[in-house]
């Protein structure tokens, strides 16, 4: 990963030649507000889900009826060689533990996608302790026993860094095939909050102060040694940070299941799925596909703004204005916990839209661009 920020800003055509990620074109979205606007309704009336159902029609391109159902949650855990400098009050072990409580169905991921009708699907990228035994929920994309100390040298090397993204494109890709309408991400990793705020602060130019937290519940000295040694991971890393190059970075600092995610996000995309974005973690791997390319905005959506400090911070650095989290509720779990709540509303996006009656099959004295009182 040597190439010069300089030669060519199209870093997703660089590393995967053929891959592309058109922006949504206006017209749909033209579209998609005509037929809100003649809605029985005021127009406007029910706010971020009308900006979410013309996403979901431009995405899809004007195809109705705007689907969304059946979902998929790919839940991807790897271990972190960061974790041997104790930045976590859980010890690395954990990793492994729930990976098998969410295949034994007893993590809150679990609950939540049961109540909710989206399947589950755990992804092993990388956990420690060799590859789990065979299970129906399992995906085996495992590319190591983890990665190496960010601190102490490169995370990973470049090939597997760009392994690990693949992998996530294909995870996505099969999914499409498999029939699903819409994508989300979670993850599990020891860890792999260092690694989430090496990330943002490598690429968004942030400092360590204002971004780390407590992760998993580390405590105020923990949180000073986390910070310590992100600083020390950000110095070594320098001219991987200055080359600019995404995966340049995410290799020195990031964690598989970042990667892999990453490659979930873009390779939906490319299938023009809808994917919903977890909170800390997974918006770092969002962080990182938008800096391959920037027209992955257009097919994301951010479920919730986490309680770990910074991340509010973060995605409107991101965002820059054009897309907020749609909830607000104080989650830092983790797991995919925030996406699997945010696929609540894109159902209901989907359902105003396909299903309400318009002001003229109602019978309704109203036209579609005349205020309508309630």
């Amino acid at each position: 990963m040597d190439r010069k920020a300089g030669n060519s800003p199209n870093w997703l055509q660089q590393y995967f030649p053929g891959c592309l990620l058109p922006p949504l074109e206006e017209r749909w979205f033209r579209q998609a507000q005509q037929r809100l606007d003649s809605l029985t309704k005021p127009q406007g009336s029910l706010g971020r889900l009308e900006d979410l159902a013309s996403r979901l029609y431009a995405i899809r391109q004007g195809q109705m009826p705007l689907l969304v159902s059946p979902a998929l949650m790919l839940t991807v855990a790897a271990d972190h060689g960061v974790a041997v400098r104790r930045v976590s009050p859980f010890p690395q072990a954990v990793t492994r533990q729930m990976v098998q409580n969410f295949l034994q169905g007893g993590a809150a991921v679990n609950a939540l996608c049961a109540c909710a009708g989206m399947d589950l699907r755990v992804v092993d990228a990388g956990c420690i302790g060799g590859p789990f035994p065979p299970h129906a929920m399992l995906r085996d994309c495992r590319l190591a026993e983890g990665t190496d100390d960010l601190s102490q040298g490169p995370a990973m090397s470049p090939e597997m860094c760009l392994k690990a993204v693949h992998k996530g494109m294909e995870l996505a890709r099969e999914a499409a095939r498999q029939g699903y309408s819409c994508l989300a991400v979670g993850e599990m990793g020891i860890g792999n909050t260092t690694s989430a705020t090496a990330l943002y602060c490598a690429l968004l130019g942030l400092s360590p102060e204002d971004v780390t937290g407590p992760g998993a519940g580390a405590q105020p000295e923990m949180v000073r040694h986390k910070i310590g040694v992100i600083r020390q991971a950000l110095t070594l890393h320098s001219t991987a940070i200055t080359g600019k190059d995404p995966l340049g970075i995410l290799a020195a600092l990031g964690g598989l299941e970042i990667a892999v995610i990453c490659g979930i996000l873009l390779g939906a995309g490319m299938e023009r799925l809808p994917v919903l974005v977890d909170g800390f973690i997974c918006g770092a791997a969002w962080a990182v596909g938008l800096h391959l390319a920037p027209t992955l905005a257009d097919y994301t959506i951010l479920s919730h703004t986490s309680a770990e400090p910074g991340h509010a911070a973060v995605m409107e650095c991101l965002a820059q204005g054009k897309q907020a989290p749609l909830l607000q509720l104080g989650l830092r779990l983790g797991e995919g916990t925030g996406a699997v709540l945010a696929w609540q509303l894109l159902r209901a996006a989907a359902a105003i839209f396909n299903d309400m009656a318009t002001l003229e099959t109602a019978g309704v004295s109203a036209r579609p661009g005349d205020r309508m009182d309630v």
